[in-house]
């Protein structure tokens, strides 16, 4: 009898190398997303290979796609994070040159009186 092929293999590791691109280009949001779908493709197919694993011969692909798909998620996360510290930063860079303004108004209206 010959061996099948795992039918999810060869899109979840694309969609695990694609997703190291999103994961710059989309905020993180793209790669999370992509990364994601990749994981779920390749632990089907892991699952699908434990049931009957003398039919199939490409698990070692599932397992790579698994693997770039668990880093690409975790890229994905760190930039996504990473872009909110910065909103967040900015936003409070943002909030304090506005409070030494109004303390600079303050402290120039004492210097007049």
């Amino acid at each position: 009898m010959e061996k099948q092929k795992l039918p999810n293999a060869t899109i979840s590791l694309i969609l695990g190398i694609v997703s190291f691109i999103a994961c710059c280009f989309t905020w993180g949001i793209g790669g999370i997303l992509l990364s994601g779908i990749s994981l779920y493709l390749a632990n089907k197919d892991k699952k699908k290979f434990t049931e009957t694993p003398e039919i199939y011969d490409n698990y070692s692909q599932v397992k790579t796609a698994r693997i770039i798909a668990i880093i690409g998620l975790i890229l994905s996360i760190l930039t996504a994070l990473m872009i909110i510290g910065i909103f967040i930063y900015a936003g409070s860079m943002e909030e304090f040159q506005r409070m030494m303004e109004e303390y600079s108004q303050q402290y120039e209206q004492q210097q007049i009186d």
